[in-house]
């Protein structure tokens, strides 16, 4: 039996720079191995990492791959919830040291099987475009970071427009109606934080079908940005964990305060905000219900306006993003001729093998 994926993004591109929830990969006291790739560009981590999880795929296991939101393609980690293991992107800008050297981490350079004198010999186009690549990355959250000033102005707006009083209500009875009972206790559930989606040089990506696919009971929060459905699910997830439940949570890549999804995977329940709920859900909570229509309309034509410049500040920003993405290929262009492929393929053959030191009987598998 092929084991199942899900997919996330451990890191973004937002308001705040690049922001990194990569602490959240996997628990290290939890751990059984963390296996941390270093190595340049063209190196062949991201093709590893794939080539490993489709490999425990095909042995049953279940397998979290972690997206690169600088090229969506590209995987950052790959995770085996069975086994507590995951091998991880330990470079720039998601720079990954160990914390129990020997214990739990280890660290594999694929360095050491470049070329380094044919490297030398491009030494200044080297300099010149891994110096080049930080003013891309620095124009294009600029742009995000106006694109959140935009945002916050209209939610401002919004705080005027809500009937906060009703919406604690409704927030009351959902808790009440998706914890069922679960009384308080003095163990504290875990959060795990990551981002559902993220902004990409070829746009706007997410896979939240993979995050919602095997969830019982999924609810979709509904409503215009301001109208609080981070802070219902805020509540939720946090009156979750004060009764020993475990939670997920996945953020905004503009804001990465703010939510898009929350699973409870001890009670296997979803509140998500994206389409994959919208298409399949067992409840709508409509947060635009509690709009006063009256007070909005006065903001109405402002509001709108405010959606027109958000979405340019977006555009240029991914604009800014593709260009990155590109100098990032003339790095990768000059590293791939200089790697022995052959040594990196043997590398992964010997992660797959420590790997399955830890394997648990087939038979846990079904």
């Amino acid at each position: 039996m092929i084991g199942k994926e899900r997919r996330m993004f451990p890191g973004g591109n937002t308001s705040k720079g690049f922001f990194s929830y990569y602490d959240y990969i996997i628990n290290r006291k939890d751990a059984n191995k963390i296996i941390i790739l270093k190595g340049g560009p063209g190196t062949g981590k991201s093709s590893m990492m794939r080539n490993i999880g489709i490999y425990m795929q095909e042995k049953g296991y279940d397998v979290e791959y972690h997206h690169c939101s600088s090229d969506r393609e590209s995987i950052d980690s790959v995770m085996i919830p069975k086994l507590k293991i995951a091998v991880v992107d330990g470079t720039a800008p998601h720079v990954i040291d160990p914390k129990y050297p020997g214990a739990i981490d280890m660290i594999i350079n694929l360095g050491e099987y470049w070329d380094s004198k044919g490297l030398e010999k491009n030494r200044e186009e080297i300099i010149k475009v891994i110096d080049r690549n930080s003013k891309f990355y620095k124009s294009a959250y600029k742009y995000l970071e106006a694109a959140r000033l935009i945002q916050e102005d209209t939610i401002w707006k919004m705080e005027e427009v809500m009937d906060f009083g009703k919406l604690n209500v409704l927030t009351d009875n959902l808790i009440k109606e998706v914890l069922n009972g679960l009384p308080l206790v003095e163990k504290v559930g875990k959060e795990r934080h990551l981002f559902g989606s993220a902004y990409t040089p070829t746009g706007w990506a997410e896979h939240t079908d993979t995050l919602l696919r095997d969830i019982d009971k999924t609810y979709y929060i509904k409503g215009e940005i301001g109208t609080g459905k981070t802070t219902l699910m805020k509540k939720v997830y946090q009156e979750a964990t004060q009764r020993g439940v475990d939670v997920e949570v996945f953020h905004t890549p503009l804001i990465p305060e703010k939510i898009e999804t929350i699973i409870i995977k001890d009670l296997n329940i979803a509140l998500s905000i994206m389409d994959a709920a919208k298409d399949n859900n067992i409840k709508v909570i409509d947060l635009n219900e509690y709009i006063n229509k009256k007070i909005y309309n006065n903001y109405k034509e402002s509001i709108e306006d405010n959606k027109k410049v958000y979405e340019n500040l977006i555009s240029i920003a991914i604009k800014k993003l593709a260009g990155a993405k590109k100098n990032h290929d003339l790095m990768e262009a000059q590293y791939i001729p200089n790697m022995n492929y052959d040594e990196t393929e043997k590398v992964k053959n010997r992660i797959i093998d420590i790997i399955l030191k830890y394997e648990i009987d087939a038979t846990d598998n079904i």
